[in-house]
């Protein structure tokens, strides 16, 4: 982000994270995209804390009386999260949001779940679940019970996890699925209920994810879903020419016939390198980030991180960043329109009034701004801050549009169309298009409000709503 005055307003502090100790070859890396058998799907990328898997948001769940979790092991999540809440209405209400799919991306990493969680304010609210994850002896154990019977290892690449294979956890003195109490909740929202309803949302939501790939269980604990196929097959493998070894009475093995490494690369030969891949079709999701006491709030470095993944998508689209000269208000301004944990309009987050203070606005004043750029960016927002005195002909034209589709004729001033209660309004861009706004009648207060449309009838339309 450009300019000192914008980063510098970004909030310090934060909630701890969750964790713990992970095995030697089993976090880390890059877990593979997940599947499944309800088409869920996951970007996996690689933290400095372990593995992580982003989901997109599910679709709702719109049947009342269909159960969130189809597996047992999914309804063994439910039940750690409602053994443990002594308010069966907060339950409710985080049902009826995951059912009408108010949870927005959900973040998987070893030791905590994140995501944000729409509620009745404008801005969501960031719910986080954590769990503890397995030690190094636990993972040792967990792998010797899965290896010594082929039919675990086939279960777990089908998306399966058996009772026997739970069994043969626990036998070993590991407990893959959580109890009550195991999972701690914890919400940016104001209520202080344990769990609140958002961050019993998201534990809804979970448990589908958890249906479709018991391996998002496996990294919650701490394990990384390739890395643990590698070190099975390898056991596997192991166990395999130990017995092997033991049926063949002596006889020697053949050697496989190949080419020696120092061979093929000996040669000054080098083929060219291979196109490089296409940019993706959308940027990347931002890193989980630990807290750490005196470091900056993670919900901070967050929104700036998505934002430089943006411009970094940008560049591998069109070769140039698209914002090359931003003063640090509208920069401010762009950050803000651009980060779903930031805007608002009556209500605000720390993190939003810090950005605001840092460039010398009020926090509404950001959010009026950034209502416009999500309207239409740079001239979105010289459309809220510099009228101007356009030609004639487009103002007659629209105000005929107008009259024709029966809607309230306009007065004119400057670059602006208002009806006479005072509580709508179109401004006119140098873009030629038309750009609506709302204000309480006779206030002067006016929020951009809906999309702009070259079309003033349609443009007014969105403002005025079905």
């Amino acid at each position: 982000m450009r300019g000192g005055g914008v980063g510098g307003g970004v909030g310090r502090g934060g909630a701890r994270a969750g964790g713990g100790a992970r095995g030697s070859g089993v976090g880390g890396g890059g877990a593979r995209a997940g599947g499944g058998r309800t088409g869920i799907t996951a970007v996996s990328r690689g933290t400095g804390t372990g593995a992580g898997r982003v989901f997109p948001p599910l679709p709702g769940h719109p049947d009342p009386h269909a159960p969130f979790a189809a597996s047992w092991w999914g309804n063994a999540w439910i039940g750690a999260l409602e053994g443990t809440s002594l308010d069966a209405g907060r339950l409710a209400r985080g049902r009826a949001y995951a059912r009408e799919g108010h949870v927005d991306t959900i973040t998987v990493a070893p030791g905590r779940i994140v995501a944000y969680v729409h509620g009745s304010r404008p801005r969501p609210y960031r719910a986080e679940i954590r769990m503890r994850t397995l030690t190094p002896e636990d993972w040792n154990n967990f792998l010797d019970a899965v290896a010594t019977e082929p039919a675990h290892i086939a279960a777990l690449l089908d998306k399966d996890m058996p009772h026997a294979l739970a069994d043969a956890a626990e036998h070993s003195g590991v407990q893959l699925l959580p109890g009550p109490g195991d999972l701690v909740p914890s919400c940016t929202c104001p209520d202080h209920g344990r769990p609140c309803k958002h961050a019993a949302a998201l534990t809804y939501q979970t448990a589908r994810l958890l249906d479709a790939d018991p391996f998002v269980l496996l990294l919650l604990r701490g394990g990384d879903e390739q890395a643990l196929l590698d070190e099975l097959a390898q056991r596997n493998a192991h166990r395999a020419a130990r017995e092997q070894a033991a049926t063949s009475d002596g006889a020697s093995t053949a050697r496989l016939p190949g080419t020696l490494a120092r061979d093929t690369l000996s040669t000054t030969y080098r083929p060219p390198l291979p196109p490089p891949f296409p940019p993706p079709a959308h940027p990347g999701e931002p890193p989980l980030l630990p807290s750490v006491p005196g470091a900056p709030d993670p919900t901070s470095l967050e929104f700036l991180a998505t934002d430089t993944a943006s411009r970094a998508h940008a560049y591998l689209a069109t070769g140039a960043d698209p914002f090359p000269a931003a003063d640090p208000w509208r920069d401010a301004v762009r950050l803000a329109a651009s980060h779903p944990g930031l805007t608002g309009r009556r209500s605000f987050s720390r993190q939003f009034a810090d950005l605001a203070e840092a460039v010398g606005h009020t926090p509404a004043d950001l959010a009026r701004a950034a209502a416009a750029w999500r309207q239409g960016g740079e001239e979105g927002l010289a459309v809220l801050e510099s009228p101007w005195d356009p030609p004639a002909g487009p103002f007659d034209r629209a105000r005929g549009a107008l009259v024709a589709a029966d809607l309230p004729r306009m007065t004119i001033h400057h670059n602006h169309l208002t009806n006479p209660s005072g509580s709508l309004q179109l401004r006119y861009g140098r873009d030629a298009r038309w750009y609506p706004y709302r204000s309480e009648p006779g206030r002067d207060d006016w929020w951009p409000e809906g999309e702009a449309d070259a079309d003033p009838v349609g443009a007014l339309s969105t403002a005025i709503g079905p």
